[in-house]
Order: C-alpha cells, then sequence, then structure tokens
C-alpha cells in the first residue's frame, strides 16, 4: 500500500484553519480599538498551490528555507462591511461568520479522518 496523503494535506488544513481561527479571535478582541485594521489569512488554495515549491533540508549543509508561516494581511477596504469613525475595521457579523466557517471546516476534517479511519480498519481485517 502506497503513502496516503489525506492525513498530510487535512493536517496542513488543520493548522490553517487553527491560524485563521486566531486571527478571527484577535478581530473580535480588538472590535473597540480605535484604528484597529481587522486582518485575515491567506486563502488555504493558495497556501496549497505554494507548498510543493518549498525546499526542504535534507543535509546540515543546505540553506534553511524561509519561514514556512501563513500569511496574514489586513482586511482591503473593498472587503471590509463597514469602516467606523474611529477608523476601525472590524465587523462582529463579520467576523463571527468566519468563526462559524472556520467551525464548520473543522467538523468536516474530522468527520473525513473518521470515515477514512473505519475504511482502513476495515480492509485491515480482512
Amino acid at each position: 500500500m502506497g503513502p496516503v496523503y489525506l492525513f498530510d494535506l487535512i493536517s496542513q488544513h488543520n493548522k490553517w484553519l487553527s491560524v485563521r481561527q486566531t486571527t478571527v479571535a484577535g478581530n473580535i478582541a480588538n472590535a473597540n480599538t480605535p484604528g484597529f485594521k481587522a486582518v485575515d489569512t491567506e486563502p488555504f488554495e493558495a497556501v496549497l498551490r505554494r507548498a510543493p515549491l518549498e525546499l526542504a533540508v535534507t543535509q546540515p549543509g543546505h540553506m534553511s528555507p524561509p519561514s514556512a508561516g501563513i500569511p496574514v494581511a489586513d482586511v482591503s477596504d473593498e472587503d471590509a462591511w463597514e469602516v467606523t469613525h474611529s477608523g476601525n475595521t472590524v465587523v462582529l457579523e463579520q467576523e463571527l461568520i468566519k468563526a462559524g466557517e472556520v467551525n464548520r471546516s473543522f467538523a468536516l476534517n474530522a468527520g473525513i479522518i473518521k470515515a477514512f479511519h473505519r475504511m482502513m480498519l476495515a480492509s485491515a481485517k480482512g
């Protein structure tokens, strides 16, 4: 049986979801901070497209690759639902929608892994 990359893909997606949840929580925490600009993570598809191009250090003499962190950037004014007089671009409704998306994605990943695990156990039992 060859390697199963589904587990790696879901693990990588869960890491991205964790960073996005942290970003959303930070936005919500600063909802009343004057001048705070809402931030969001780079879409997972962009992170996934970039993944095969990252370097791997296989020998101690190799140069180390740049950090493989997930970029977080300010939400552009076009994407923001509103900007308050204080310059704050956090909209609680928008952030709660993002938090719900993260929650649904975690649940979907858990369901996929559970089903795949059951399928592998059934095939191993014979």
